[in-house]
């Protein structure tokens, strides 16, 4: 063991074995032991006892749309990335839209690691992109350490990356299945969307029914019947119809290689509570209603569904229009996504092992750093966030570290405040105070 550094201490320390009384030893940017509570601080090292504070290991939030460069004004690297921080979470994958220009070659993933590398106050690693036209650009994004894909199944929502109809999915799957790689997929038919009634205007209910839920529902089976096919891995986006869990269990059950991720506002907001006009809770797909999010609660505890992410998408303030037809759809929520899963988590019975397996140790799984990654552990890097989860606060936009600070969450009381977080064993926010950024650059490789 190297010179130990760091002891963090707590009465409540989150472990794979369980949560336990325990003294967390860091060394070199990396834990070096968990040892017992009461057990001598090594010579040399710095002790920070933080209570009866829970210690969690930093959340991994494997989706998240950064905008940067390009898009900066909805949202970039800097403000991203602390918003982050001041949520517990100390790892993001960044999508490759709304960036200009998107992350679909090699160059265009080199562009976005140069804008990031100074202003990333959290690690941070990188999608690459599935177009029609780019199947060639796949292999050498791979090589270049892109975590995976990720494909629409219908239109993004902007004109430079285009979805792909079902002959370019079984393109790009294939090449992607030929060495290894990870799919990741909107899964919205567009054909069912474009049956839709369209009406327009203010009111939530005429939106709801414009993503209607067996979009969602025929592109999962279609994808699915692509993944079985090829032998190909492949993961659903941002899961809001609870139509299409079983279908997704039987897949599983029949060996597909499926993994399937919810957001915090589907877990935590419902269709009934939307007011009209209030684009802040628009999202692709929709919000859906109450008697849906109780499904999606069951799968999270069967496992069904493997994790939760953010699905970070902001944008300027003027996008979000009282017409849910035209509004930008995307939620921000960096900062608010683990209080707000703990607020209903704990509600309907789970525990912060459970909001841990899902935020953290999954995430880190499906994109491969989970031996570095989503646990606090021997040989994993020093990430934390201490959490009281008993204490509360009412959600203040003006306090909200992101760029545009509109958020579905405004006026919300949640459990959980984040009192710090730890990137490789420094301290990089605690009570509202930032350090400079400290953030890595990951690869896939």
């Amino acid at each position: 063991m190297s010179e130990a550094e760091l002891v963090l201490r707590s009465t409540r320390v989150i472990t794979p074995e369980g949560t336990r009384a325990a003294s967390v030893v860091v060394s070199g940017e990396r834990i070096t032991a968990v040892l017992p509570y009461d057990a001598p601080v090594p010579a040399g090292a710095r002790l920070e006892d933080v209570g009866d504070h829970v210690v969690l290991p930093g959340l991994v939030d494997t989706h998240v749309h950064v905008n940067d460069p390009g898009r900066t004004e909805w949202e970039g690297f800097w403000t991203a990335t602390r918003a982050a921080a001041a949520g517990g979470i100390t790892t993001l994958v960044d999508m490759p839209l709304n960036s200009l220009p998107p992350t679909t070659t090699v160059d265009h993933l080199h562009t976005k690691q140069k804008v990031a590398a100074d202003k990333a106050h959290i690690d941070v690693g990188f999608w690459g992109g599935a177009l029609p036209d780019n199947v060639g650009d796949l292999r050498p994004l791979h090589e270049a350490g892109v975590f995976g894909f990720k494909a629409f199944l219908s239109p993004s929502g902007v004109d430079e990356f285009p979805h792909l109809d079902q002959e370019q999915l079984a393109r790009s799957l294939a090449e992607i299945a030929g060495f290894g790689g990870l799919l990741i997929v909107h899964a919205e038919d567009p054909h069912h969307l474009a049956a839709a009634p369209q009406q327009g205007g203010p009111k939530y209910a005429h939106f709801l029914a414009s993503r209607p839920r067996d979009a969602e529902d025929t592109a999962i089976a279609a994808l699915i019947a692509q993944a079985k096919r090829l032998d190909a891995r492949v993961h659903i986006l941002h899961l809001s119809s609870s139509d299409a869990l079983p279908l997704i269990a039987e897949a599983r059950a029949d060996g597909v290689r499926v993994t399937v991720e919810t957001c915090p506002h589907y877990l935590t907001l419902t269709a009934e509570e939307v007011p009209d006009g209030a684009s802040e809770f628009k999202c692709c797909p929709p919000i859906r209603e109450a008697a849906n999010q109780d499904l999606l609660w069951q799968a999270l505890a069967d496992g069904t569904i493997d994790c939760v992410v953010t699905d970070h998408s902001p944008s300027t303030a003027d996008l979000k229009t009282d017409d849910f037809a035209t509004a930008w759809g995307g939620i921000s929520g960096l900062q608010l996504s683990l209080s707000a899963v703990w607020t209903e988590a704990r509600k309907r019975g789970h525990g912060l092992e459970d909001v841990v397996r899902w935020m953290s140790s999954n995430t880190a799984r499906l994109v491969g750093l989970d031996t570095r990654k989503g646990a606090i552990a021997e040989g994993h890097d020093a990430d934390f966030a201490v959490l009281a989860p008993d204490e509360t606060f009412t959600v203040d936009p003006a306090a909200l570290q992101h760029r545009n600070r509109v958020t579905a969450y405004a006026g919300k009381t949640l459990y959980g405040v984040v009192k710090s977080t730890w990137l490789r064993g420094r301290r990089i926010v605690a009570d509202g105070a930032f350090t400079e950024p400290k953030g890595q650059l990951l690869s896939r490789t």
